[in-house]
Parts: structure tokens; sequence; C-alpha cells
């Protein structure tokens, strides 16, 4: 498989060398934690690789905005749309936002989404004015078979607090919360809380939250509902989901314009 967006190596994927922990962001010069062209057998072997670096507790003391990412797929989904939207917290009005668009290089195969949406979710970040505070990825953060969802990658990649953010979930673990906005009750994975099923809305479904990286359940589900502004999604999710559906609109009525 080979790719158009992301870094490609011809270096083994598992070396210590390709798995370099970053302190500090610098898009410009970021260097990747791993290739984006695998196989799913070496993609499963990068995520369990990678996940005794999850951090799982608050690592920020201010929050000044929040960013939401999310890809939207051609009609053939041969090609994908990311979006990121940023949004000022707690006002939630924009103050940026990119689009990058890429082919679809990867199956989908569920619990490895970031190795179909990582690398133009991460092409979208680079193109961003405002380095977002946190991120909010719709995908799974640690609720995830290996504890490595899309958000938790992502959280790596960027080093950034990130949560997860799903309307549906990979793990059976858990029962339905009550019915009011605010009500949630655990997910769990051999036992141990992972994430949480929340009630955004009253008598709507709920979504699946867990964090990332960089971050911990409470605040997790606090940002969720502080950033839901009268729809089951918070805004900078929705709003990335938007742009992207949009950029995919776009495409298409090009395409069919000739």
């Amino acid at each position: 498989m080979s790719s158009e967006i992301g870094v490609h190596s011809s270096e083994p994927l598992i070396h210590p060398e390709l798995l370099t922990r970053h302190s500090e962001l610098d898009v410009l010069s970021m260097k990747p934690l791993h290739s984006w062209n695998v196989s799913v057998e070496e993609g499963i072997r990068i995520q369990e690789a990678l996940r005794e670096r999850i951090i799982v507790k608050k690592t920020f003391l201010k929050l000044t905005n929040i960013g939401g990412g999310d890809a939207a797929y051609s009609k053939d989904g041969n090609l994908l749309f990311g979006a990121i939207v940023v949004l000022s917290f707690p006002e939630m009005e924009v103050v940026d936002s990119a689009t990058a668009d890429g082919k679809t290089l990867f199956p989908y195969i569920p619990g490895l989404l970031s190795f179909r949406e990582g690398p133009i979710l991460v092409k979208t970040f680079q193109k961003l004015r405002l380095k977002p505070d946190i991120m909010i990825y719709n995908g799974q953060g640690i609720a995830h078979p290996r504890r490595m969802g899309l958000a938790s990658h992502m959280g790596l990649w960027l080093d950034l607090p990130s949560i997860g953010c799903a309307k549906t979930p990979l793990l059976s673990e858990f029962v339905l919360p009550g019915p009011l906005k605010g009500s949630f009750e655990w997910i769990r994975r051999q036992g141990k809380k992972v994430g949480t099923v929340l009630r955004t809305r009253d008598h709507i479904r709920p979504l699946f939250i867990s964090p990332g990286h960089r971050i911990d359940f409470a605040t997790s589900n606090q940002l969720i509902l502080e950033s839901c502004k009268g729809f089951r999604f918070p805004e900078p999710l929705r709003k990335a989901h938007q742009l992207a559906e949009h950029r995919a609109r776009s495409r298409k009525e090009r395409s069919e314009g000739g």
C-alpha cells in the first residue's frame, strides 16, 4: 500500500527510533511516530507499542479553545476530506478552521480507524493558524480493544489533550445511562473503566466518550457537556462534521459539472 498523505518509511515500524516521544509540538518540523503506509498486522502492532504512552490525567490548567476533527468520504469511498474547526471556549465561536483532501488508502476495519483517517487529519491540522488547546475526534479514545482509538492516536501524534466522542461503541461492557442530560454509565474493558456512555440531551441517544490522551474521565465528560449547545454532539465536532461533508459535496458537484 502506498500513500499520498502522511509519512513513509522503509525502516521497520516498531523500532524505538520510530516511536520517539515529542515533549513540544512543532507542526512545521513534526517528526512522525511511525509510517502510515502499513498492513493491518503492522497497524495492530503499532497500536500495541504506543498504548503505554497514553496519559489518562488532566495535563492542562487553562482552556481558551477547543478543536473538533472529522472526515467525510466521497460516494465511492476512494477520497476522504478532513476538517478541523476550532471554537473559543466557553463561547463556542469559530476562531479557525482548515480542510484537506486525499485518497483513501487503508481499508475500513473496526479498531484501526486512525490508519484510515489519521493521515488526512494530520494534514488538516498542519493548515491551522491557531493551535487548539484540546481536540475532540469523531472516534474512540481508550474505549478501544487495544486502548488506542483515533483520539488517542492523534493525541500522541500531535502531543495534544484529546477526547474520543463516538456514536457507536467498540466495546460491549456497559449499560445505558438514565434518560436525562448529564447521566452516564461506565464503559469497561476486562472490568477496568475506559470511558462513559454519556447522555448529552434529555431522552436522546447517548454518546460514547473516552479520554484520548492527557485528559481524565471527569474532564472529558465535563467538556463534552459544556460544548453541546442544544445538539447531541459537541459544537466543535458538529461543525467539523458539517465542514467535512460540505467539502465532499463540493468535490462531487465539481466532478459532475465536468
